[in-house]
C-alpha cells in the first residue's frame, strides 16, 4: 500500500521504517526540518522498561495538587483557561487509584519489554549508531525512607518480567564508579540491568536515511499537516502546507499535537502536552561522569551518558503548548549533577531545552484503527516515547498488514 505518517518523531520515524520495510511505499510528512526536532530532540536517553510504571497513580494525585502551590516538586502545574486541560485533569484523576495503576503499569511494561527487543533488533540489521549504551539503569533514592516506600513499584515490576536487582549504596559505587563521589548521600536502588541508553534523536535521523536509502521511504520536511480528506467513512488524503497527499492508509504520530489534530476530526483523544526540561552538557572529565543511565527519584532527575556527553532532565510541567525555558528551569538539576558528579562539567556550556511530552491520562499510548478504517494512531506515549518507539512502529506495521501483533493488544487499542 501507499501509505502516510504524520510526523516524523522517533515514534513516527520508527513507524515508517517498519512499513517501508514490510514493502509498503511510504511518505513522512513532518514540519520540522528534520526528524526528531519536536518532542525526540533532547529526552532522557533512557530506553528504560524500569520506568514503566504509570505516572497515574494515588501518589501522583497527591504530588499534582501540591504543584498547584509548590515550586519547588518535580511536578508544576498551571492554571489554564483551556477547558480541555480540566476535561483531561478530571480523566486523569479517574486513572489515579491502584488498581488502574497496576492495570495501566502492565500494558506499558508489556510494551516496554517488546520495544527495548525491537531497538536491538534494529540496530543489528541497520548498524546504526547512537551513543548506546547497553549497562542498564540505576534507580536510586536519598534516604531509607523513600528507599523503604520507593521500591514498590519496581518490585511490582520485577514480579511481572522485568529483571531488576535491589542495591545497597556499596552495590551502586560498584555498578556505577561515576557516583563514588556521591556514595554517602544515597541509601540504595534499584538496578535494572536489561534496561539501556541512547541519542534519540541520533537513531531517528540515522534510521530515516536508513528508511530512505534502503526502502525508499519518502521523508517530506518543512510541510506542515493541516487537515484530512475524507470521504466515504476513509480518509482519502492529507492536506499540507505543500498541496494534498493522497494515500490507502494514514498514521497519526504528531506527538502532543495529536490530541488537537484528532479533535478536529471527531476522534476522542485525550492527548495533553506536559512539558519537560533538559540540558545536554559535554564532560570536562568523562573519568567523572556515570558510564550509565540513572535517575534521581527523589529530586526527579533523570541522566544518561551520550558519548562523552551529559544529558539532565526534570519536571513535568502543565503549561499547554509552552515551550519556553529559562536559566532557572535548570538551577535544581544543575545542582543535582554537580552533586553527583563532582567536577564533571560546566554547566556554562550546557545546550538548554524544552520540550512537550504527549501525554494520556492513563500514560498509555494508544494505537489502531480510529474512526475511519484506514486511520491509524501511534501516540500518547507520554514520558516512554523513546523506549517504546521501535516497538511500537513494529506494532502498527502488524495492525496495517493485518497480521496477528506480536505482543497482546489488550489495553493498547483506540476505543472511541
Amino acid at each position: 500500500m501507499r501509505i502516510v505518517v504524520l510526523g516524523a518523531g522517533v515514534v513516527g520515524t520508527a513507524a515508517a521504517w517498519w512499513l517501508a520495510r514490510d514493502g509498503h511505499e511510504v511518505v513522512v510528512l513532518e514540519r520540522h526540518d528534520g526528524a526528531a526536532e519536536g518532542t525526540s530532540y533532547a529526552n532522557a536517553g533512557l530506553v528504560s522498561p524500569g520506568d514503566a510504571t504509570s505516572w497515574a497513580s494515588p501518589a501522583a494525585l497527591k504530588t499534582f495538587f501540591r504543584g498547584l502551590y509548590r515550586p519547588d516538586l518535580g511536578i508544576h502545574v498551571r492554571l489554564t483557561a483551556d477547558p480541555y486541560f480540566y476535561l483531561w485533569t478530571l480523566r486523569f484523576l479517574r486513572e489515579c487509584t491502584t488498581p488502574r495503576l497496576r492495570a495501566n503499569t502492565l500494558v506499558k511494561l508489556r510494551m516496554a519489554l517488546h520495544s527495548r527487543d525491537c531497538i536491538n533488533r534494529i540496530e543489528e540489521e541497520t548498524g546504526i549508531a547512537y551513543d548506546q549504551r547497553k549497562k542498564g539503569i540505576l534507580y536510586f533514592f536519598r534516604s531509607q525512607q523513600s528507599l523503604d516506600t520507593g521500591t514498590d513499584n519496581y518490585r511490582f515490576l520485577g514480579e511481572h518480567g522485568l529483571p531488576i536487582e535491589i542495591v545497597d549504596r556499596h552495590r551502586i559505587i560498584e555498578l556505577e564508579p561515576g557516583l563514588a563521589g556521591a556514595a554517602e548521600k544515597i541509601a540504595g536502588g534499584v538496578y535494572s540491568p536489561i534496561d539501556q541508553t541512547g541519542d534519540s534523536r541520533l537513531f531517528a535521523t540515522r534510521l530515516a536515511a536508513h528508511a530512505a536509502e534502503k526502502f525508499g521511504a519518502d521523508f517530506r520536511f518543512g510541510t506542515v499537516v493541516e487537515t484530512l480528506d475524507i470521504e466515504g467513512g476513509r480518509v482519502r488524503a492529507v492536506r499540507t502546507s505543500k498541496g494534498p497527499v493522497e494515500a490507502d492508509a494514514f498514521v497519526l504520530s504528531l506527538g502532543p499535537e495529536s490530541g488537537i489534530f484528532g479533535r478536529r476530526h471527531g476522534l476522542d483523544l485525550p492527548v495533553y502536552p506536559v512539558k519537560g526540561y533538559a540540558a545536554t552538557i559535554p564532560l570536562d572529565d568523562p573519568s567523572k561522569g556515570p558510564t550509565m543511565g540513572g535517575a534521581d527519584e527523589d529530586r526527579l532527575i533523570g541522566y544518561s551518558r551520550l558519548g562523552d556527553r551529559l544529558r539532565l532532565t526534570s519536571t513535568a510541567e502543565f503549561t499547554g503548548f509552552d515551550h519556553s525555558h529559562s536559566p532557572r528551569n535548570f538551577r535544581t538539576m544543575f545542582a543535582t549533577g554537580h552533586d553527583l558528579f563532582p567536577g564533571a562539567f560546566d554547566e556554562s556550556r550546557a545546550e538548554m531545552w524544552a520540550g512537550l511530552r504527549p501525554m494520556m491520562p492513563s500514560s498509555v499510548p494508544v494505537f489502531g484503527q480510529a474512526k475511519y478504517q484506514n486511520l491509524f494512531l501511534s501516540t500518547g506515549h507520554g514520558h516512554l516515547g523513546w523506549t517504546m518507539a521501535s516497538g511500537s512502529g513494529q506494532f502498527v506495521a502488524d495492525l496495517v498488514a493485518g497480521r496477528k501483533p506480536q505482543i497482546d493488544p489488550k489495553g493498547l487499542l483506540y476505543e472511541n
